[in-house]
C-alpha cells in the first residue's frame, strides 16, 4: 500500500476537528441546523488553514447518506463521505481554478450544473484558487451565482481574496479564515506524534510550529521530512541539519556581540552562520525573529501568545534585551526587513549583509535619528542613549546638557571692539541658547554700543528674523546671555535699516548667507540625513528652536 503523507492522512473529517477556526465552524453548523445554507460560500485565508477540508467537510455535511437530511456530524463513512475524502464523488466536483480558469471551463460547468445530482441531494461545486479565473470566467459565473438551481451549491476557496471580483464576491458567504496560532499546530503535532508512535522532544515541536508560520498543512509536511530521516527520536538538532533551520546558540551569539558592539565577532559569528550551509536571507529572517522576541520582551510582552518561545530561549532572550532598547530594536528589525528585500536581487549579497551588521553592532559610533533630532533642539547637546552596555546602566538614558566650564569674560569697551568680536559673541549665544538663536542674530550688524546699550540693525527684506527674535522671550535670553559673556549689565535694541544703508548691508547679508548656507550643508547631522534620505538642502531654517530655546 502507498504511503500517504500526514497532511492527507490527519486531514479535519468534521466540524470538530478543524483546528483554529472555531467560529467559522459553529457558524455553519447552526445555518445548517436551522436550515439557512446559503447557495455560494467563499473561504478565504493563508495556504494550509483549513479551506479545502472545510469546503469538503460541508459538502459531506449536506449529502451524507446516513441521515435524512443535511446533518453537522457527517457520519465519514458512507459511499458519499467516503467519496468526497479522497474528492472523488460524481455530484462533489472539485475544480482548479488556476487549470481550469477560461470562459469555456466554466460554461459546461453551467451546462452541468442544470442537471440533478445522481445520488446526493445536492450537486456541489468547490472551485480552489478561484481569483485565478480570467474576468470572462467570472462573469460567465455570474448569472447562475444570482439565480441558481435549488439543487446547487457553490464553495469557493482563495489565498487572494482581493483578486475576485466585487460582484463575485457580494453573491457568496465570506468567511475569513485566520492563521493557527503556533501553539495550536504544536498541540495538534504533538497529537499525531503520539498516533504515529514517534518520540520526539518537546521543544522540537514549537520550534516546527514557528516554521509554519501559521499553516497547520506545512506543519505536518515539515513533521513528515523529520519522520522521514529514520530517526529513532526526533531531535532540534534535526531542524538544523535537515531543514535548514538556523542553530539557535549560533543566532544569540549573533545578536549578543551586536549589543556588545563587538563589530569583528559579529562578522565571525555570521561567517560560522554561512558556513554551517544557511544563506543571507536565512540569516536575515533568523534576525529579525529574535530581534522581534526581545522587542515584545523589552515592552512588557512577555505573557499570553505574543511569544513562542522553549524555557531556554527565553531565558537567553531575557539576558539579551539588557543590551538593547525598543527604540534600537525598532530600528534593527525594519533595517532588516529593508536589506532583506535588497538581497533577493543582489549577487554581492554577503558583502552588503555583512556592512548592516557592522552597521547594527557599531551604531554608536554612527549618528541616529535621536541625535539628530538633538541635535536640532539643542545644538547637539542632547543626546539619547540607544543602547546600554552593562557598565552604563547605572546611568540615566537621557543625558541631559551637561555643565560646561564657564569662559573667560569678553572685554569690550566700543562698537569697534564689538563689531570686531560680534561672530565670537554670536558663536557663544549659538552655542548656550541653540542654533537658532545665533542664526537670527548672525543676520543683523552691529549699529552702535553706547551706554551699555547695543543697537543691532536689520535690513527690511530681514524685518521677519528681528521680529522672531523680539518673540517669545528669545531677545531677553540673548540679554541675559551677553551680559553673562561681557560681565556687564547690557541693553540690547533692535532696529531696521534705514534705506540710506541697506544697500550696503545687502551685500553684507549675502556674505553672510552663504557663509551659513555652507556650514548647513557641511553639518555632520544635515550631511547623514542627506546620506540616508537621498535628500539636498533647500532652505536654511532659524526657527528650529521658535519657543524652546530657552526651556
Amino acid at each position: 500500500m502507498s504511503y500517504t503523507v500526514l497532511a492527507r492522512k490527519y486531514r479535519s473529517g468534521n466540524f470538530d476537528d478543524v483546528v483554529g477556526q472555531e467560529p467559522i465552524s459553529r457558524t455553519l453548523k447552526n445555518a445548517i441546523k436551522t436550515g439557512r445554507v446559503a447557495h455560494a460560500f467563499l473561504f478565504t485565508g493563508t495556504r494550509g488553514v483549513g479551506k479545502t477540508s472545510m469546503a469538503r467537510i460541508l459538502a459531506k455535511s449536506l449529502n451524507c447518506h446516513a441521515f435524512d437530511g443535511p446533518t453537522t456530524e457527517p457520519c465519514c463513512k458512507c459511499e458519499s463521505c467516503v467519496s468526497v475524502n479522497v474528492g472523488e464523488d460524481i455530484d462533489v466536483v472539485e475544480i482548479d481554478g488556476a487549470s481550469n480558469n477560461g470562459v469555456d471551463a466554466v460554461r459546461q460547468l453551467r451546462e452541468n450544473a442544470a442537471y440533478r445530482p445522481a445520488r446526493s441531494r445536492y450537486k456541489i461545486y468547490i472551485i480552489d484558487e478561484v481569483h485565478m479565473l480570467s474576468t470572462g470566467a467570472f462573469n460567465a459565473l455570474l448569472k447562475i451565482l444570482e439565480e441558481p438551481p435549488e439543487h446547487v451549491k457553490f464553495i469557493f476557496a482563495t489565498t487572494e481574496a482581493n483578486k475576485v471580483l466585487a460582484t463575485i464576491q457580494s453573491r457568496c458567504q465570506r468567511f475569513d479564515f485566520k492563521n493557527i496560532s503556533p501553539r495550536l499546530i504544536a498541540d495538534h503535532l504533538k497529537r499525531v506524534l503520539e498516533q504515529e508512535k514517534v518520540a520526539y522532544e518537546d521543544d522540537l515541536l514549537l520550534q516546527v510550529a514557528r516554521m509554519a508560520k501559521g499553516s497547520m498543512r506545512d506543519g505536518l509536511s515539515l513533521l513528515d521530512r523529520l519522520i522521514s530521516t529514520g530517526m529513532e527520536r526526533l531531535s532540534t538538532e534535526l531542524l538544523e541539519e535537515f531543514l535548514g533551520c538556523p542553530n539557535s546558540e549560533k543566532i544569540y551569539e549573533l545578536v549578543s556581540r551586536i549589543g556588545h558592539n563587538d563589530g569583528a565577532g559579529s562578522l565571525n559569528s555570521v561567517n560560522e552562520l554561512i558556513n554551517s550551509g544557511l544563506n543571507e536571507v536565512q540569516i536575515i529572517d533568523a534576525l529579525i525573529d529574535c530581534m522581534r522576541d526581545l522587542m515584545v520582551i523589552k515592552s512588557g510582552g512577555e505573557g499570553g501568545e505574543l511569544l513562542i518561545l522553549t524555557a531556554s530561549q527565553l531565558k537567553k532572550s531575557k539576558e539579551l534585551v539588557e543590551y538593547f532598547d525598543v527604540a534600537g530594536l525598532v530600528y534593527n528589525i525594519t533595517s532588516l526587513e529593508k536589506m532583506r528585500w535588497i538581497l533577493r536581487n543582489s549577487e554581492t549579497a554577503r558583502p552588503l549583509l555583512e556592512s548592516l551588521v557592522l552597521r547594527l553592532a557599531l551604531s554608536e559610533h554612527f549618528l541616529n535619528v535621536d541625535m539628530l533630532l538633538s541635535k536640532g533642539v539643542s545644538g547637539g547637546q542632547r543626546v539619547l542613549k540607544k543602547k546600554l552596555t552593562s557598565e552604563q546602566k547605572s546611568e540615566p538614558a537621557l543625558t541631559e546638557e551637561v555643565e560646561k566650564p564657564k569662559a573667560e569674560p569678553i572685554s569690550i569697551e566700543n562698537a569697534e571692539q564689538l563689531r570686531a568680536n560680534w561672530d565670537r559673541l554670536v558663536g557663544l549665544i549659538s552655542s548656550e541658547l541653540g542654533k537658532g538663536s545665533g542664526g537670527i542674530l548672525k543676520r543683523g550688524r552691529v549699529k552702535s554700543f553706547e551706554n551699555g546699550e547695543i543697537c543691532v540693525v536689520f535690513s527690511h527684506s530681514d524685518a521677519m528674523f528681528k521680529s522672531m527674535c523680539e518673540q517669545n522671550g528669545r531677545i531677553d535670553s540673548i540679554v541675559k546671555c551677553l551680559c553673562g559673556v561681557l560681565d556687564k549689565k547690557i541693553k540690547l535694541r533692535l532696529e531696521l535699516e534705514d534705506n540710506e544703508n541697506e544697500q550696503k548691508a545687502v551685500v553684507e547679508r549675502e556674505v553672510s548667507e552663504g557663509q551659513l548656507w555652507r556650514e548647513a550643508e557641511k553639518d555632520p547631522a544635515v550631511r547623514l540625513a542627506l546620506m540616508e534620505f537621498g535628500g539636498c538642502v533647500v532652505d536654511v531654517d532659524f526657527n528650529i528652536n521658535k519657543g524652546t530655546d530657552h526651556e
